[in-house]
């Protein structure tokens, strides 16, 4: 092997490395740039929901949750339905569960729930397909073993068909976390209007008017309660329909309140205050967890970056000094 020859690795060259993470950065400027001169107003879209919502409640067009029609679709959905159902993998349930999921993202749509569906079938193939080609017909990683090159291609198969779903529950952990911390607030806010005199939807709608900017996921929610509430003849699906769209137990548990109340006659604002000290208390605990575990996780940068940084501050001078007397001696 010829001592003057570059180091290779996967296939690239020092010059090609440096040469990608160079496109790379620059790539990753340009969107920065493009991302902060193309502010979006966040409420716009949900806004446009609730009102799309408001529309069809008033003409009595209201979607069930255990029977799903996808209707007003575009062109491009109407394909991906039409491929699926030819491929016959175009099932009621997934279709369901796609939905669910989706709407605990915050997605509405129902056109989305094909367009993940037709994504977990045609990402393996494009993505896979193309990382098995690469590998067993151009002869990428051809210095590898075997073993590790099969892996690589089961893993850009699996990860492929699982990367839909993946940014999926992405969404959906990010705005659970969201939802989860401007309940409390949003309980308080529900018991002043409690105590105030109004009534539940106006309450609903209240909260979600004074908390749409602190926690834009929140105010969503409740807003569109409150316009089922409204419209709906039956005022336990409006609520239901609240758990059913978020992932949280919280959640839950309030709703349940609200049905009991509804129901039973019971005080909405002792319940209500109840829950709000207890998850008050449980989100306290989160923080006070979260710092508690963060000496362990600082412990790591700490031995990578600052103690070697230290170390060559304090005995530079002196390894300075001592080779300078070496030099002198000799």
């Amino acid at each position: 092997m010829n001592a003057d020859a570059p180091a290779i690795f996967l296939g690239l060259t020092a010059i090609d490395i440096a040469t990608l993470l160079a496109a790379i950065a620059t790539l990753a400027a340009m969107v920065a740039i493009w991302a902060a001169t193309t502010v979006r107003d966040p409420m716009r879209g949900r806004v446009k929901a609730l009102q799309e919502r408001r529309e069809q409640l008033k003409a009595g067009i209201i979607a069930s949750r255990r029977r799903t029609k996808l209707t007003r679709s575009t062109q491009r959905t109407d394909w991906m339905r039409a491929v699926l159902k030819r491929l016959s993998v175009l099932q009621d349930e997934q279709m369901r569960a796609a939905q669910h999921k989706l709407a605990q993202a915050g997605i509405r749509s129902k056109d989305a729930a094909v367009a993940v569906i037709f994504g977990r079938l045609m990402l393996p193939i494009i993505i896979g397909g193309g990382v098995v080609l690469a590998i067993y017909v151009f002869g990428w990683l051809s210095s590898w073993s075997d073993i590790k090159r099969a892996g690589v291609a089961a893993a850009a198969l699996i990860l492929s068909y699982k990367a839909p779903d993946l940014y999926v529950q992405n969404m959906v952990t990010k705005r659970s976390a969201a939802i989860r911390k401007g309940l409390p607030d949003a309980l308080d806010l529900l018991v002043i209007c409690a105590e105030a005199g109004l009534t539940v939807d106006a309450a609903f709608s209240r909260v979600a008017r004074e908390l749409g900017g602190a926690y834009p996921e929140l105010g969503d929610e409740f807003a569109l309660t409150a316009i089922e509430l409204g419209f709906l003849t039956n005022r336990r699906a409006a609520f239901e329909n609240l758990a059913w769209r978020t992932d949280l137990e919280s959640i839950r548990g309030v709703v349940t309140t609200m049905i009991q109340t509804e129901k039973y006659g019971t005080p909405l604002a002792s319940a209500l205050r109840v829950l709000s000290a207890e998850f008050r208390a449980q989100r306290m605990m989160a923080a006070e967890e979260k710092a508690a575990r963060l000496p362990a996780i600082m412990t790591v940068p700490l031995i990578m970056f600052i103690l070697p940084t230290l170390f060559v501050v304090i005995l530079g001078p002196a390894a300075c000094s001592i080779a300078d007397n070496f030099v002198t001696k000799g």
